[in-house]
């Protein structure tokens, strides 16, 4: 995520390193060389020129105390600016109602009716919320299988009336249904239109007029770049949304949207798509971001993410099986399963300070547990269990069954041994011990 945006503005940086003062000179240079990664980044020159502007000035006038190096303090600064650029704060979505009634807009192929699907599952298994996805989409059939799909993955019910072409009174329908059932929030996905197309943005404002949505939002689809601020703009004259959706964040993107689409449109950003899996949507945190973008990592996030997937009832028995050394691959398998749950291992591990910069040229795949979970497949559950009774022959069939060379499974298993020894003396320290068993 911001991979290039964050190594540019992290050289521009670079030139304050080891200065004993802030003079005029090295501000310049330094605010120089952050607006040109901003400009490669897709952000519009008026906007970059203000935001290095307010950083130039901003670093003008504060004084470097002995104890902050002026490239120290110059992070803050554009910290601080790059935070106050994306909204300063996270805005909620408003979902007072029965039901509260979300509308979904945006272009063709940004990613709406995933994110719409996205939003239920979020809303049902983070907030207890019942939710009912309605298919507006009248233009696409395939759109509708599509909606239907994905609420059948995530347990959500879809709404859908084929042959009826009137989008409008198809969510009036579903909003009627959802308020018999008691369904806490309805979530209308709309067919992707272009801005410079008049009949499909009259369409969505009526949508909007009749359904007197209590949240309207903007998905955009983040690698367009400035494209998406123009768009973005256009939207919010037609419609007025409440706040904006990125998606694919995760992917190649320079990071322009994000950076300026809050101040062009003066809505906030609500959400980010973060990867395709159904869980893979965040809450979007400015001031988060903006550590994310100086290489600072996203701690809050990654802890947040760790405890949606923490159960304390497990961990009390892990603890307790560490303790008794009767830790094994299936308890080994079942923590892989609950890492894999918290998104795409090169998103974790950006959020972790530092580790951005030292994995930059690493490539970092999603697949690097597949082989450990063959080589765990391969065994017995007899094996599984008890992991010192794999002797020679017992490697060699495992080894032939999962398709890799013992070098490799050998490999494993001292990881293991090594993960299990440090995960014990964790353990220990932690000071958690639990009673012995009466005989």
């Amino acid at each position: 995520m911001f991979e290039s945006l964050s190594s540019k503005i992290e050289k521009a940086l670079h030139t304050l390193r080891g200065r004993g003062t802030i003079t005029d000179i090295n501000i310049a240079e330094t605010v120089k060389e952050v607006r040109r990664a901003l400009l490669d980044a897709d952000v519009s020159f008026p906007i970059a020129k203000e935001f290095t502007d307010k950083v130039k000035a901003e670093a003008m006038g504060r004084n470097v105390i002995s104890s902050i190096e002026p490239g120290q303090l110059m992070v803050k600064i554009v910290h601080e600016k790059l935070t106050e650029l994306m909204g300063s704060e996270s805005v909620d979505i408003n979902i007072k109602g029965q039901p509260a009634v979300v509308l979904i807009a945006g272009l063709q192929g940004s990613g709406k009716t995933t994110f719409s699907a996205k939003l239920a599952n979020l809303l049902h298994t983070k907030r207890g919320k019942s939710v009912m996805l309605v298919a507006g989409d009248v233009y696409r059939p395939a759109a509708i299988s599509q909606l239907q799909t994905l609420g059948e993955q995530i347990g959500v019910p879809v709404y859908a009336e084929l042959g009826n072409t009137d989008p409008v009174q198809i969510a009036q329908n579903a909003i009627k249904e959802a308020k018999q059932r008691g369904v806490n929030v309805v979530v209308v996905d709309t067919a992707g239109r272009l801005s410079v197309d008049e009949e499909m943005m009259a369409e969505i404002a009526k949508l909007k007029a009749e359904l007197h949505p209590q949240e309207t939002l903007f998905v955009v689809d983040s690698m367009t770049g400035q494209d998406a601020v123009n768009t973005a703009k256009a939207f919010n004259e037609q419609i007025d949304y409440d706040g904006v959706v990125l998606t694919k964040l995760d992917g190649d993107t320079r990071g322009g949207a994000a950076l300026t689409i809050r101040y062009a449109v003066q809505k906030p950003i609500k959400f980010v798509g973060v990867g395709e899996k159904m869980d893979a949507l965040d809450v979007f945190h400015p001031e988060r971001m903006a550590s994310r973008i100086l290489g600072m990592g996203d701690v809050v996030s990654l802890v947040e993410r760790a405890q949606e997937q923490y159960d304390e009832e497990e961990a009390r028995k892990l603890s307790k099986k560490l303790l008794h050394d009767s830790y094994n691959f299936e308890d080994f398998l079942a923590q892989m399963a609950q890492v894999k749950k918290m998104g795409s291992m090169k998103d974790l591990i950006g959020m972790i300070p530092g580790m951005s910069k030292l994995t930059k040229n690493v490539e970092i795949s999603d697949d690097a547990f597949v082989p450990i979970e063959a080589m765990i497949g391969s065994m017995t559950p007899y094996e599984r269990r008890n992991p010192s009774c794999l002797n020679g022959s017992r490697k060699q069939r495992i080894a032939a069954g999962s398709g890799r060379s013992i070098q490799e499974l050998n490999r494993f298993l001292k990881q293991f041994d090594d993960t299990r020894k440090m995960m014990k003396m964790m353990s220990k320290q932690s000071g958690k011990t639990f009673p012995k068993r009466r005989r």
